[in-house]
């Protein structure tokens, strides 16, 4: 599999993502719901199960209603409704393993897996629910920093060295990139230190998937597209912390 080819999807999800923050949030829970339910359809076949509509199907619907109800939830609980949603996706997983009768083959699997996938599509709201934090200015400063980061990270894991070299060079990219953005956007009153963690946070994401990619060969073009996107759509969730944790 080759690792540019991840690499450059992944940096034009985000990208999609950070431009889409710039317009408005509905936008962003656009793109984002778009990108929640390619991994959604992806992912059974990333891990090669029975069922790939149904339980695909599934994990696109959850994340999708994911990141609607982070557009319309409360502002004081921006993800309120996302165990629920996530509970939701789950019971389905497990209604139809039960539909599938006794005795079929990867039950196992195929259960733990999809459930990790519905629980990976879900945090994709949290990119939604970050960009509602944005200043009044309309800056949304937990992104953007956090998207520098990651993206630093992409570049770095494109470089052809042993994982001890390339893991933490990318984590030290990532951060310096999340300092640097958080320098750049003074307005939002973001620290140079925290900034730098929001960027290390996710460049540590990546550099870990780096590895996953590199380890394994992915046959089907969907499932290479689930590999892609599954990391910048979990990441969400992170930035939404950390952003509500460390942006003003």
């Amino acid at each position: 599999m080759k690792l540019w080819s991840v690499a450059v999807l992944a940096a034009a999800a985000l990208i999609g993502i950070v431009g889409a923050s710039y317009w408005s949030v509905a936008a962003v829970a656009a793109v984002t719901g778009i990108l929640c339910v390619a991994v959604g359809i992806g992912w059974p076949h990333l891990l090669d199960v029975p069922a790939k509509k149904s339980q695909g199907a599934v994990l696109a619907l959850a994340g999708a209603a994911a990141c609607a109800a982070a557009l319309v939830a409360p502002s004081t609980a921006l993800l309120t409704w996302l165990p629920g949603t996530a509970a939701a996706g789950v019971g389905a997983i497990f209604l139809i393993q039960l539909l599938r009768g006794t005795g079929q083959a990867h039950r196992l699997e195929s259960t733990i897996g999809n459930i990790a996938g519905v629980l990976l599509t879900v945090m994709g709201s949290g990119w939604v629910a970050a960009d509602r934090l944005a200043a009044a200015d309309g800056s949304p400063a937990g992104v953007t920093i956090s998207a520098a980061g990651i993206l630093a990270a992409l570049a770095v894991s494109l470089i052809p060295l042993p994982d001890r070299i390339t893991a933490p060079l990318g984590v030290g990219a990532g951060a310096l990139a999340g300092a640097l953005a958080g320098v750049l956007q003074p307005e939002a009153g973001v620290h140079a230190a925290a900034a730098a963690l929001m960027g290390a946070a996710g460049a540590a994401v990546v550099m870990a998937v780096r590895r996953l990619i590199l380890s394994r060969d992915i046959p089907t073009r969907r499932g290479r597209v689930a590999l892609a996107l599954a990391p910048i759509v979990a990441l969400g969730s992170v930035v939404y912390f950390l952003a509500s944790l460390l942006v003003p």
